[in-house]
């Protein structure tokens, strides 16, 4: 079982990356032997060793290796409101928002924090938030094969806010659907008020 202690790289003794960060460092212009800056690479490599601790994890699935008998539980799971940090591809610029999953199962169940790892370990890496998005759902898919899945990610992106427009207020909305929830446009709706429920 993966724990969130085991999602970190060993960047702080990678010699070559810390180079490579004093190199950047020296080309806008600044000085990487300023009092300020000299340990600013180690302190990068410990961040980037968070930051992007989902390449870590190999297979991502793993989280949800444990699982317990429904016991005929069979009506929708709402899990709402995980928080998290990650950067796009693009520009390695943050985006932080909240993933919101809906589940029906079929037979078998997760533990609550098994969502919340498996959103940390993709928003963990570089890519866009509609590959991450997918990314959750197909997981989900593949451990549990519930009998529908919605995952639904509201996130606001500082490529956007501090680059060109300059808009800070605009938020990205991405989803995921699939078995039920495609079939049954009630349970789609029941999930979404449940979402924006306060």
């Amino acid at each position: 079982m993966v724990e969130m202690n085991e999602m970190r790289l060993d960047l702080k003794n990678n010699e070559e990356f810390k180079k490579a960060f004093k190199f950047i460092i020296e080309q806008i212009g600044e000085d990487s032997d300023r009092e300020g800056l000299k340990r600013t690479p180690l302190r990068i490599a410990k961040a980037f060793e968070e930051w992007f601790g989902g390449y870590a994890i190999k297979n991502p699935e793993e989280v949800l290796n444990r699982t317990f008998p429904s016991e005929g539980y069979n009506d929708l799971c709402v899990i709402k409101n995980i928080s998290f940090n990650s950067f796009c591809e693009h520009h390695i610029a943050p985006f932080d928002g909240v993933a919101h999953i809906g589940i029906v199962y079929n037979n078998r169940i997760a533990g609550l924090d098994k969502f919340v790892k498996l959103v940390y370990m993709y928003a963990r890496r570089l890519q866009t938030q509609e590959v991450m998005t997918q990314q959750i759902g197909e997981a989900i898919k593949k451990v549990l094969k519930p009998k529908g899945i919605y995952v639904l990610i509201e996130a606001k992106h500082k490529c956007v806010g501090s680059r060109e427009t300059r808009n800070e207020s605009t938020e990205f909305i991405t989803t995921y659907r699939d078995g039920l929830f495609i079939k049954k446009e009630d349970l789609e709706s029941r999930f979404l008020q449940l979402v924006n429920k306060r």
